[in-house]
């Protein structure tokens, strides 16, 4: 380990005045050049000066939002700066794009969940779906999976990964304690168990539009580029049975193929029963954000199916469900104050909405300078092919590429392009778009792919060959129905055309 290289004190002295070469370096660099190299030669491009100016300021961004030389969020201001000055597109058209209506949606989004966090509402749904599940061999990781599932549709799976993690740990800790395993199916057990907790996290997260950040730039960035909205019924009604495929495909591989255990006898249920128990009566404040929750949720699913002069926006919606928190009293809170206070929102992520703009400004730009047309122009070659043979080339190429970029670059970098593609083909360019979205969310090989992945690696209880072995099948699964899902459920209930 690094740490351990230098032990004397000169030599590592010398060795931090150098420093490695490292990604951010590199990409310090890297950004500027390539700005300068495509924005100062338009022989490269034979782009226009608009187009060829958006180009050469979403590749310096791009490259920074991958390689991490200053925070994301920081990199996502530089289109306000970078667009107008090379006359990419104008201020307005720059900075309107921060104040998208689905960048309120998320931040919503973002301070019902702190609700149900500051309240432990999270625990209560978590532990009581397990109780109901069962807790005996398979039905424990049963329980988990639709834990993590159900709560990072509506949390984010960092937040519902590391919320879960010490819930799985525990359970771990009880099977290990009573020795109902032997110490190879034991192992199986809380590597299958810690892994099912950050898959599930991830696969939840896909079913709605808050759930993966990719989801959420698809809908903005097809109100953009196409002018059409994205619903979240829309959304929930293509990519939830999706979704619940997914979670069927990692129940059985897991309990029935990669981590098959046979436990000598059930796992006591006392475990559950007594968290619980720890947790006492529900309180009036989490009856209170359980009620708004499950309204908003309603009213998000229901919307799609009201007329249109009678239904309120996703964001609209969203936003009030986050003002009500702060409108109704709480009983336990010292000093009096709502279910929320706005002290309760200093750790909300601000960046992520940062993110959201700084995505959504370069595609105002793409669409803005017409670069979307060019990007599509240069894919027309593609249409030589099958039309399913590019989706699950494409689905492979954004997953693998997902597992060493952050999925909010991929998507924010490549929808843009995904829709300039689709039309040079002739093809819906929802089909495309919402593709990377989904490809974009799904990585599960490594530990630097998703924070849930990051999360239970650190638990001690899986090595690196263990989440490569089940994460390659599960990369293969998503490859496989994220293709499947675009060619045949995507014509049907959300269409861009």
């Amino acid at each position: 380990m690094r740490g351990e290289q230098a032990e004397d004190p000169a030599e590592d002295t010398q060795s931090s005045s150098r420093g490695p070469v490292t990604k951010q370096r590199i990409g310090l660099v890297l950004g500027p050049l390539l700005f300068a190299v495509f924005f100062f030669i338009p022989a490269i491009t034979d782009l226009e000066d608009a187009p060829r100016a958006v180009l050469a300021v979403t590749l310096w961004v791009g490259t920074w939002w991958i390689t991490e030389p200053i925070p994301i969020p920081a990199t996502s201001l530089l289109p306000i700066i970078l667009l107008p000055v090379t006359g990419g597109t104008d201020q307005e058209t720059a900075t309107t794009a921060y104040g998208d209506p689905i960048v309120f949606m998320y931040l919503g989004g973002f301070i019902i969940a702190m609700a149900i966090q500051r309240w432990g509402l999270h625990r209560r749904i978590a532990m009581t779906i397990i109780q109901m599940v069962g807790t005996s061999g398979s039905r424990i990781m049963l329980g988990v999976i639709l834990a993590c599932a159900f709560l990072s549709m509506w949390i984010s799976n960092a937040a519902t990964a590391l919320m879960m993690l010490p819930i799985g740990l525990a359970l771990v800790e009880e099977v290990r304690e009573r020795e109902l395993y032997d110490e190879k199916s034991f192992k199986r057990f809380a590597t299958g168990l810690m892994l099912s907790i950050a898959y599930a996290s991830t696969i939840g997260g896909l079913a709605t539009l808050i759930g993966s950040v990719p989801n959420a730039v698809f809908a903005a960035q097809a109100s953009i580029l196409l002018d059409q909205e994205v619903t979240f019924a829309s959304w929930m009604l293509f990519a939830g049975p999706m979704t619940l495929m997914m979670l069927l495909v990692l129940y059985l591989l897991f309990t029935r193929v990669l981590f098959k255990v046979s436990m000598q006898v059930d796992t006591p249920p006392d475990f559950v029963k007594e968290e619980l128990k720890k947790l006492g009566p529900i309180s009036y404040e989490e009856k209170v954000v359980l009620a708004v929750f499950a309204t908003v949720g309603t009213l998000w699913i229901s919307s799609g199916f009201i007329p249109e002069e009678f239904r309120l926006s996703d964001t609209t919606i969203s936003i009030l469900g986050a003002a009500i928190m702060f409108l109704i009293p709480a009983r336990e809170r010292e000093g009096g104050g709502g279910v929320l206070v706005w002290q309760d929102l200093i750790d909300l992520p601000w960046g992520i909405l940062l993110l959201f703009g700084g995505g959504l400004s370069l595609a105002a730009a793409f669409e803005d300078s017409d670069l979307t047309s060019w990007f599509g122009d240069l894919l027309e070659g593609l249409d030589v092919l099958p039309y399913a043979l590019i989706i699950i080339a494409l689905a492979a190429i954004i997953l693998f590429m997902t597992e060493i970029m952050s999925n909010t670059a991929v998507s924010n970098m490549l929808i843009p392009v995904a829709a300039g593609m689709a039309l040079a083909m002739g093809v819906d360019p929802y089909s495309i778009m919402a593709l990377v979205a989904i490809s974009s969310s799904c990585a599960f090989m490594l530990p630097v792919a998703t924070p849930p992945n990051a999360a239970v690696f650190s638990s001690g209880h899986i090595t690196m060959d263990d989440m490569i072995k089940a994460g390659f099948w599960m990369n293969i699964t998503a490859i496989t129905l994220a293709s499947l899902f675009i060619l045949f459920w995507q014509p049907v209930v959300l269409s861009g055309v």
